[in-house]
């Protein structure tokens, strides 16, 4: 089991520090079987040290906009550009995707919520959330179906919205990335994935993921920098055994990502 930040009983420089939430898969737990759990070991690995975990539950809304020097010296996943934290060089890029049931010819090659095929489908949304002002926009909000996250957190809420897409209750479903990508491999149905690179009207969905960092130490950020590009092809290839849909600077799948079982 990972060691959390009250074990720390030695040297700090021996530690690396990581605030993260304890049940958030595919992201992270606190068994360590999420991605940034893994990503975290990467880290520490070529620092020499070792992880010692600060909890943050999601559910909780307890997660730090900054990190705290006694509580993290990184926070694994922060959209690049929010400002709500200092942060490094994205170590990889994604995107909000649309998934559909792979035997659904009505709607193979869909590649846009501006798509007129969407309008007569059923699709699962999260509120408040990109996609969902894309569907509004494009006046498809009448036919979508809600998913709360509130009191159950956003794990839950995904593999409830991807068992009614495997049992037909939805036509579609709109996920963040990662999340899309990790859960539509452990349907009991195939599933088409799809990233939503072509949308021309309303908020971004196309992201990159870069680290949190304190303000104050350039050259810890500096040197995380360093790590991520001297890393890349490790960093990609603990994604895509998640199946975390990779893009490139120009908003293209680096490499087919499929959700077969």
């Amino acid at each position: 089991m990972p060691a959390r930040a009250e074990d720390n009983t030695v040297e700090g420089s021996h530690w690396l520090r990581v605030c993260a939430d304890p049940d958030n898969m595919p992201f992270s737990n606190d068994r360590g079987e999420g991605f940034e759990n893994k990503l975290a070991e990467l880290i520490a690995t070529k620092l020499g040290a070792r992880v010692v975990y600060a909890w943050f539950p999601e559910s909780a809304g307890s997660m730090p906009t900054r990190p705290l020097r006694d509580a993290c010296d990184l926070v694994m996943g922060y959209a690049q550009g929010t400002g709500l934290v200092e942060d490094t060089n994205p170590y990889y890029r994604t995107s909000y995707v649309l998934l559909y049931r792979q035997d659904d010819q009505s709607l193979a090659g869909v590649d846009s919520l501006a798509d007129p095929r969407l309008k007569t489908k059923r699709i699962g949304i999260f509120a408040r959330t990109p996609p969902a002002s894309i569907l509004a926009t494009n006046g498809l909000g009448a036919n979508a179906k809600p998913f709360e996250i509130a009191g159950q957190g956003s794990s839950k809420a995904a593999m409830d919205m991807i068992a009614e897409l495997a049992s037909g209750k939805v036509d579609a479903a709109l996920l963040w990335g990662p999340v899309g990508g990790y859960y539509a491999q452990r349907s009991p149905v195939p599933l088409k994935l799809v990233p939503l690179t072509k949308e021309t009207v309303g908020p971004p969905v196309v992201f990159g993921i870069t680290m949190g960092v304190r303000p104050d130490e350039p050259e810890w950020k500096h040197k995380l920098n360093k790590l991520i590009a001297e890393n890349q092809s490790d960093v990609d290839a603990i994604l895509r055994q998640y199946n975390v849909p990779l893009l490139n600077d120009q908003g293209e799948l680096v490499e087919a990502t499929t959700p077969d079982r």
